[in-house]
């Protein structure tokens, strides 16, 4: 009978150890996620950094493109009559690009009534 009582024994060892691991390797799993989380969530942050700067270097270029035209119609037409036509011209485009991204907004219906 003693030797089922140690065999038992090894099988209780053996079972708690199972246990044991497995929560230290769910544990372990646990921690490697969210370090890789971690890492990409960094990652993410700095690229959005970047972004953002260079969206503003292009509206920056952007502007001093729009006041360079201003100066260069001036001497044509004057400074105000400048700044009406470039700025007309800017906002002709504005509303057409609205109009297209409201037109991408709406639900395509593929049935004609």
């Amino acid at each position: 009978m003693i030797e089922g009582d140690v065999q038992d024994d090894n099988v209780a060892t053996l079972m708690s150890r199972l246990v044991d691991d497995t929560r230290s390797l769910a544990s372990a799993e646990i921690a490697l996620y969210k370090a890789r989380l971690g890492e990409r969530t960094s990652a993410y942050k700095n690229a959005a950094v970047f972004f953002a700067a260079a969206g503003v270097l292009a509206l920056a270029a952007l502007i001093a493109l729009l006041v360079g035209l201003i100066l260069s119609i001036a001497t044509l037409v004057g400074p105000g009559f400048a700044t009406a036509i470039v700025v007309g011209v800017v906002l002709v485009l504005a509303v057409i690009l609205a109009v297209i991204g409201k037109g991408k907004l709406a639900p395509a219906s593929g049935v004609s009534s």
